[in-house]
């Protein structure tokens, strides 16, 4: 993965941003983008799209992500916006809203997936860049683990939908309890209209 990020170096290209965003699929919750730059040196056993971590391995590598940076940010964007600009523009704005709050300013933005944004840096989308990337990844992970709080924290505050557990995706018993009991203010309207 490091080998993927460090063929992008030429004379002109020095610091590499990598950005992913969390939470696109979820009935509830916001989006959660983030990105990281590291040195070309750095590399970090174990990072690899969050996906195909286990939420404790994401939480044990969450730190050392943090630590190796050289520079990370993350943007959070709640359901209502999600609900007013769609969940792409809403993906897209949160990753531009991370490489924004770097310290550093990135000669080429690596993108997870088939779209990017504006920016006054080269932006490169990346197709399963998550699997490709090392910045990718490390950024996948931040915003899974950022995410992943920010639900354990709403499922106290409405615990009748198990999301401490289900992250607010659409599993069966999420479905089940917000046919019960109807959608919560965290609910994604736009998303409901399939179920209710």
């Amino acid at each position: 993965m490091k080998i993927f990020d460090n063929s992008f170096l030429t004379d002109d290209i020095t610091v590499i941003a990598g950005t992913d965003e969390a939470g696109r699929g979820p009935l509830a919750g916001p989006v959660v983008a983030a990105a990281v730059i590291f040195n070309p040196d750095v590399e970090i056993v174990g990072v690899n799209d969050s996906k195909k971590l286990s939420e404790k391995k994401r939480v044990e590598l969450f730190p050392q992500i943090k630590n190796y940076a050289v520079s990370f940010g993350y943007h959070v964007i709640d359901n209502r916006e999600i609900d007013e600009i769609n969940i792409l523009q809403a993906s897209l704005k949160a990753m531009k809203n991370s490489v924004q709050k770097l310290s550093v300013k990135p000669d080429i933005i690596l993108v997870d997936g088939n779209k990017s944004f504006e920016y006054d840096a080269k932006v490169l989308p990346i197709v399963k860049g998550d699997s490709k990337s090392f910045a990718i990844a490390a950024a996948s992970i931040i915003a899974k683990v950022v995410r992943d709080e920010i639900m354990k924290k709403l499922a106290m505050e409405f615990p009748v939908y198990g999301w401490e557990k289900n992250k607010g995706y659409p599993t069966k018993d999420h479905i089940a309890m917000v046919k019960k009991h109807g959608p919560c203010p965290y609910h994604r309207k736009t998303f409901l209209k399939k179920i209710l």
